[in-house]
């Protein structure tokens, strides 16, 4: 009348996979039963046992990845921050070289329009002499 057992006998290297199951299993429990404030307490008792070290190799990759992913951000926010202003810098030439040319076709206008009244002038005065 033995009972039979629900675990597999496996080698010793599946041990760890096992350990590793129930301790996030235990977690997982820890995190759905305990409040906010006691979750801080049980975060420092893991910290001390042999789960620790995983987890602190947890943290500092998750710390790595958040500066990485962080430098990328500055980075790319850098780069276009840059090419806004040198879009900006473009835009401010293009506009200055416009003004320039609306200005001188102004004044080309303008003679144009002088010499069109005294062309007129002319044209009028031979006109009614005739």
């Amino acid at each position: 009348m033995e009972r039979p057992s629900l675990e597999i006998n496996l080698p010793d290297t599946h041990e760890e996979g096992k350990l590793y199951v129930v301790d996030s299993l235990n977690n997982l429990n820890k995190l759905n039963v305990c409040p906010d404030g006691s979750q801080h307490a049980l975060d420092e008792e893991e910290n001390t046992g042999d789960t620790g070290e995983n987890t602190a190799g947890s943290n500092i990759r998750n710390q790595r990845l958040f500066f990485v992913t962080f430098i990328l951000t500055l980075i790319i926010s850098l780069a276009l921050v840059s090419f806004i202003i040198f879009l900006i810098i473009q835009t401010r030439n293009k506009m200055d070289q416009i003004t320039s040319r609306l200005l001188s076709e102004k004044k080309n206008i303008e003679e144009l329009k002088k010499m069109n009244n005294m062309i007129l002038k002319h044209l009028n005065q031979s006109g009614i002499k005739r």
